[in-house]
């Protein structure tokens, strides 16, 4: 079932990618937004050597309301449900007291973002 589940969401995932968004578009302005951002990527696990920096991507869904997911590449973890709110210029900043900061529009996604023990960068631009 929970395979099932994942192949589910990875269709849902992959349709919106060809059908949702357009350049232009904002993830702050959409219920619904999926695209990559390509730049360089790192991710730090404590106790673990460090993956990166390195030229990687980073895949931006967002599925209605305010919760993002980021899907790193080079077998890096990925940041999940991350609740979000719109902030000045279009800009998106972490909410509910978390720590780090996103920042993403239509053109840019900027990531410091650390919790349990994990941190993920990232400074990419959208093709």
């Amino acid at each position: 079932m929970k395979n099932t589940l994942k192949l589910l969401s990875l269709l849902f995932v992959v349709l919106f990618t060809v059908t949702a968004c357009s350049k232009d578009d904002d993830p702050a302005d959409n219920d619904i937004f999926v695209d990559e951002y390509k730049g360089t990527i790192s991710f730090k696990e404590e106790g673990k050597d460090m993956i990166g920096p390195l030229d990687g991507t980073v895949t931006v869904t967002k599925i209605g309301g305010s919760n993002y997911t980021f899907l790193f590449s080079d077998g890096m973890e990925d940041i999940n449900n991350l609740k979000m709110t719109k902030g000045d210029n279009n800009k998106l900043f972490l909410g509910d007291g978390q720590i780090g900061t996103v920042s993403i529009d239509a053109d840019k996604l900027t990531i410091l973002y650390s919790a349990d023990g994990k941190t993920w960068t990232a400074n990419c631009e959208r093709d």
